[in-house]
């Protein structure tokens, strides 16, 4: 894989990640790739993400949803009125299931739009080994070659299982 040059450890331990996740953030790193196998609070809690920005994407297309439910049944109701029983033209009651079903369908094509833009927005090539889906946590630091044998040295000191140097 063509990447930036970097330094990528394996760890098998969840503590030894989250130390060395830890040691590299002091020394000043804050745009590494963390892989782990399972969703894992420990390394989150180390790693210090951010809330994800796809939650508003969620929310305004749920609100569009539930707006456009109403108006459409509404504007459909005032444009070809049918009186029934005496009933308003513009009840909301039996509109409520057209607007929640629209909050859904468009909650959740928002979704998918604010993830894929978001993920665009910020891919990036970094070194992978297939180990990290199946039962290690791997680490890989972007940095110039000349840091490389400070990272690899802090690695080694976490208690990492390997450690290589791409690029």
């Amino acid at each position: 894989m063509s990447g930036p040059p970097g330094v990528l450890a394996a760890f098998q331990h969840v503590d030894a990640a989250v130390d060395a996740i830890r040691a590299v953030k002091e020394l000043g790193y804050r745009d590494f790739t963390v892989y782990t196998p399972a969703p894992n609070h420990e390394v989150d809690k180390a790693v210090g993400h951010k809330v994800s920005p796809v939650r508003l994407w969620t929310l305004f297309g749920g609100l569009t949803g539930c707006a456009a439910g109403f108006a459409m049944t509404l504007w459909m109701s005032y444009d070809y009125p049918i009186v029934v029983g005496g009933k308003p033209l513009g009840s909301i009651p039996p509109y409520v299931v057209i607007a929640f079903e629209l909050t859904i369908l468009i909650g959740a094509l928002s979704t998918i739009a604010g993830l894929l833009f978001h993920s665009w927005r910020t891919r990036r090539k970094a070194a992978y080994d297939p180990r990290f889906s199946d039962d290690h946590i791997g680490i890989f630091v972007p940095a110039p070659p000349e840091r490389h044998a400070a990272l690899r040295q802090l690695f080694i000191e976490s208690g990492a299982v390997e450690v290589k140097v791409e690029g």
